[in-house]
């Protein structure tokens, strides 16, 4: 009755009357997952804050497979790393995984663990980029099959990797030009769009032959998981990369965006990434939503704070260049916050026509986001959803979820072969993001100790 209350009070035209009432992070939420799940998820935070894993993980993965053997050394990881932050190899354990998180108030967001390494070993011609386009095919149709699985309704989203689908060099060279004072007209998203609708041959100065076939295919990729994600009600959210790449980054999206996010399609079905530990992200930012609303299209946007701090700062100093993060933690959350604001207000403005995610761990972020939603009369279910990692930051998603906000789970999904090297990666980048989980495992350790004790012991539901 308190959550249908709670969903009524919000989804008014605007603030409830009763006031706002703060949600509470304290764990209680674990009630809802079983004394195991709890347990691994307690020494697998603990192993994956601790430095020398994350730095050395790789090689730490094939220490054990030479001593242990590739079938116990496997079993160990589906027990622990794998398990805790992974659906699944196959669609039926997926769609078991969502089934859990649809039972905990929690929506998938599929990620196919495919990515390419900034100067990494060339590919053999267009065929690793061909195979990789089938593996976000198929990532579209399982993401669309599993809405009938029983559960909380709304938007179908999914994660797209651009560089899974064109090369970093590329972008890399795309980006520079970009940066040029008075960059060729060659490059803007309107010809790009008309190119991707068309097919036609595209001819860009700055690229050699090589790089124009490559470009050529590489449009032609994108608009086809575009269009095959509008054709199963899939909204793709685009992930931001390191600074070399995302000029050249944002350029595909910007056109994928004026050919699939125009009224007429219901959309955003692109969406953005903006990663708030930059220090040009609040005005990139202002200035994305203002031309979207000028040009009278949907405007999506997936905010985060970043995940390549180390790296960029290594970059600048290496290159002699200007470093382009922000100077602290706390800086990057007052850029979050104002992106946060930024956002939330051309919400409140445009309503459907413009959606934010709300992708962090951090609680007072959180916090500010369900006020001012509250604030500016934004429905819980609404254009505005939130979005944690799988297996990380349970305290807040759960409480979130079960209070009728729209939140979504980060699962990467594939065989271990395909997966480790990703989580890996992914823990390297968001170093700051395990070592914030000391409150997690505190919450973790007293519940499961409440269940030891049996003092207040909760039973899941």
């Amino acid at each position: 009755m308190m959550l249908r209350t709670c969903r009524a009070l919000c989804s008014q035209a605007g603030p409830s009357t009763g006031g706002w009432q703060a949600l509470n992070f304290d764990g209680g939420a674990f009630h809802l997952k079983g004394t195991g799940e709890l347990t691994r998820a307690l020494l697998v935070l603990r192993l994956c804050a601790w430095p020398p894993l994350v730095t050395h993980g790789l090689a730490l993965q094939a220490w054990s497979q030479r001593l242990l053997g590739s079938r116990l050394s496997g079993a160990l990881l589906r027990a622990s790393v794998y398990g805790q932050f992974v659906a699944g190899e196959t669609a039926e354990e997926v769609r078991g995984c969502v089934r859990q998180l649809q039972a905990l108030g929690l929506r998938p967001l599929l990620a196919v663990p495919t990515e390419e390494e900034p100067d990494s070993a060339v590919k053999t011609g267009e065929a690793w980029y061909e195979g990789n386009l089938s593996a976000m095919l198929r990532c579209v149709d399982l993401s669309r099959g599993l809405l009938e699985t029983p559960g909380p309704t709304g938007n179908i989203l999914m994660q797209l990797k651009v560089t899974a689908l064109t090369s970093t060099r590329l972008c890399k060279e795309l980006t520079t030009w970009i940066r040029r004072p008075g960059a060729s007209l060659e490059l803007s998203p309107e010809r790009l769009a008309e190119a991707m609708d068309s097919g036609q041959d595209l001819q860009v100065s700055c690229l050699n032959a090589e790089q124009n076939r490559h470009l050529q295919a590489s449009l032609g990729r994108l608009h086809r998981v575009v269009q095959h994600a509008r054709a199963q009600h899939v909204r793709l959210l685009v992930d931001a990369e390191y600074t070399f790449l995302n000029p050249a980054l944002s350029l595909l999206v910007d056109a994928l965006a004026m050919r699939w996010n125009s009224p007429g399609e219901g959309g955003p079905w692109v969406w953005n990434t903006y990663q708030a530990y930059l220090q040009d992200t609040h005005e990139r930012l202002r200035l994305a939503a203002e031309a979207a609303d000028r040009a009278g299209l949907a405007f999506g946007v997936k905010l985060v704070r970043g995940a390549y701090l180390d790296k960029e700062r290594a970059m600048a100093r290496h290159q002699g260049t200007e470093d382009p993060t922000q100077p602290d933690y706390e800086a990057t959350n007052r850029s979050y916050s104002r992106c946060l604001e930024l956002m939330l207000t051309h919400v409140s403005h445009r309503g459907p026509m413009c959606h934010l995610m709300v992708a962090s761990h951090n609680e007072e972020s959180v916090r500010q986001a369900t006020k001012r939603m509250w604030e500016l009369g934004i429905p819980l279910d609404g254009p505005v959803c939130f979005g944690q990692l799988l297996g990380m930051c349970d305290h807040v998603s759960l409480a979130l979820g079960q209070a009728g906000y729209a939140v979504y789970k980060s699962i990467p999904y594939g065989s271990l072969e395909e997966v480790i090297p990703y989580l890996i990666r992914r823990a390297q980048e968001n170093r700051s993001v395990l070592h914030g989980a000391r409150r997690e495992q505190k919450l973790l350790s007293q519940e499961l100790r409440r269940r030891l004790l049996g003092r207040g012991l909760r039973v899941p539901h």
